[in-house]
C-alpha cells in the first residue's frame, strides 16, 4: 500500500495514522440475494470474514456433509505416519451392508486406503465411510469419538458426530459455521486431500460414478466439495472456489431439490466474488514501524505483526481503507520478542474491519547503567513538559 503518514502526539500513546489516497465514501454494494434455503452461510477462507448467512448457528443434520470430517481424520491419520495410502484395509459385513450412496466394496475383500479415500470424497460412500471407521479406530463409535475429539480442537462448538456417514440420527448434528470452518481447516491443513473433491469422477469395480456436486461442471472456478441429502436434512452443499487468489467458501442446508442446491450455492459465489475482494495488506514478521526504546541495549525496536493482515472489503474501496497504529509511548526494556505493545486498526467508513496487536519482533536486553541513568534523566524532563501541556 502506499500512503501518506500523520503522526501526532497523545498523552500516553502514539498513533501513526495511514490514510489511502481518495476520498472516504461510504461503500454501496447491493443487497445479499434471495436464497432458498433454511441456513445458509458464505465466507471468505483466508480472512475468515463472513459475508452472507442465516441461521448459520443452527443445528441441523448434516447428512454427507459428514464425510468431510471423516475423510479429513482419514487423512490427519495419512500425515502422521498411522496410515499409509497404499496399506489394505478389510472390509467387513457392516460395512458392506451399510445403506445409502455406495462405493460398491465386496464382503470379505480388501481395498487400499486410497480406493476408500476416493470413494467417500468422490462417489460419497457410505460402505467406505465404516470401512475407513473400522479399520482406523476399530469399529464406527470409537471412529465417531475420534470425530468428536477433532470437532473439539477446530473449536466447532455446534457439532456432534455418531456415525461416519451421515446416517440419520438426532443427535448428529452440525450447523453451516461450523462445517464452512471444518471445510477451512482441511484446505489449508490437506491441500493433497483436498484435490480430490475437484475429480469428476470415479470407477471402482467396474463401476464409474460421477461426482455429485454439479458445480464442478458449472463453474471451473469451483474445487469441492461435498453434497449431502437425507429427508430430514434436505438437499444440501458445502461448496468453494477460487477466483484471483481469493477464496470463498459456501454452506447450503436444507434445500428442496438438487438442483436448488446447486443454484442458491452459485449465488452465493457469485454474490461475493462479485462484491468482495481479499487483499494481504501487511505480513506476518515483516517491521512495520521502528520504535524508540528506553533503558535497552539497542534505540529502536521494529515492530510488526503475528499474522498476516488480511482483510475483505466490499470491491472497489481498497483505496480508502485507514489504518492506524497505536502504540505505547515509551518502551522501556529489557523484553522479550513478541511482547504485545500498541494495536493495528483498520477502518473502512469510520467501521473496524480489523484489528490485531503489534508487537516487538525482537528482544532487546538491558543496557548498562550509565545509558540508563542517561534515559531516566531524559524520561524525567519529557515527562515534565509532557504535564505542562
Amino acid at each position: 500500500m502506499h500512503h501518506a503518514l500523520i503522526d501526532w502526539f497523545t498523552r500516553g500513546t502514539w498513533l501513526l495514522t495511514v490514510f489511502a489516497g481518495g476520498a472516504l465514501a461510504a461503500p454501496i454494494i447491493p443487497p445479499p440475494p434471495n436464497i432458498a434455503s433454511s441456513s445458509y452461510l458464505l465466507i471468505d477462507a483466508n480472512s475468515q470474514k463472513v459475508l452472507v448467512e442465516k441461521n448459520a448457528a443452527q443445528r441441523v443434520p448434516p447428512a454427507s456433509l459428514t464425510k468431510i470430517m471423516t475423510a479429513y481424520i482419514a487423512e490427519q491419520e495419512i500425515n502422521s505416519g498411522r496410515l499409509k495410502v497404499d496399506e489394505m484395509a478389510p472390509i467387513s459385513v457392516e460395512a458392506w451392508r451399510t445403506g445409502g450412496s455406495k462405493m460398491f466394496i465386496r464382503e470379505g475383500t480388501e481395498v487400499a486406503v486410497g480406493d476408500l479415500l476416493k470413494g467417500i470424497i468422490i462417489q460419497s460412500g457410505n460402505d467406505a465411510s465404516v470401512a475407513i471407521a473400522e479399520y482406523i479406530a476399530g469399529s464406527e463409535d470409537a471412529f465417531a469419538e475420534m470425530m468428536n475429539q477433532q470437532a473439539q480442537a477446530l473449536g466447532l462448538t455446534n457439532t456432534k458426530f455418531l456415525n461416519a456417514t451421515g446416517l440419520p440420527n438426532e443427535n448428529h448434528y452440525s450447523t453451516a459455521e461450523d462445517l464452512a470452518q471444518l471445510t477451512i481447516a482441511l484446505i489449508k491443513d490437506h491441500p493433497e486431500q483436498y484435490k480430490l473433491y475437484s475429480q469428476r469422477s470415479y470407477e471402482f469395480n467396474d463401476i464409474a460414478q460421477p461426482n455429485r456436486n454439479k458445480l464442478l461442471w458449472r463453474d471451473r472456478s469451483v474445487d469441492g466439495v461435498k453434497t449431502g441429502y437425507t429427508a430430514a436434512a434436505g438437499y444440501c452443499l458445502v461448496a468453494s472456489a477460487e477466483r484471483n487468489g481469493v477464496r470463498l467458501v459456501s454452506v447450503v442446508m436444507g434445500t428442496d431439490s438438487d438442483e436448488s442446491r446447486m443454484r442458491e450455492s452459485q449465488k452465493l459465489l457469485s454474490y461475493g466474488f462479485r462484491n468482495f475482494d481479499t487483499q494481504t495488506l501487511y505480513e506476518a514478521g515483516v517491521n512495520l514501524r521502528q520504535q524508540d526504546v528506553y533503558y535497552g541495549q539497542q534505540e529502536k525496536v521494529a515492530l510488526g505483526v503475528t499474522d498476516d493482515v488480511i482483510v475483505t472489503f466490499p470491491r472497489g474501496y481498497y483505496d480508502d481503507i485507514e489504518v492506524e497504529m497505536a502504540l505505547a509511548e515509551y518502551l522501556e526494556a529489557p523484553f522479550p520478542a513478541g511482547v504485545a505493545v500498541g494495536e493495528i486498526n483498520l477502518t473502512l467508513d469510520g467501521e473496524q474491519i480489523y484489528s490485531a496487536p503489534l508487537v516487538t519482533l525482537a528482544e532487546v536486553g538491558e543496557s548498562n547503567f550509565f545509558s540508563r541513568l542517561g534515559d531516566s534523566i531524559y524520561l524525567f524532563y519529557a515527562s515534565m513538559f509532557s504535564d505542562d501541556g
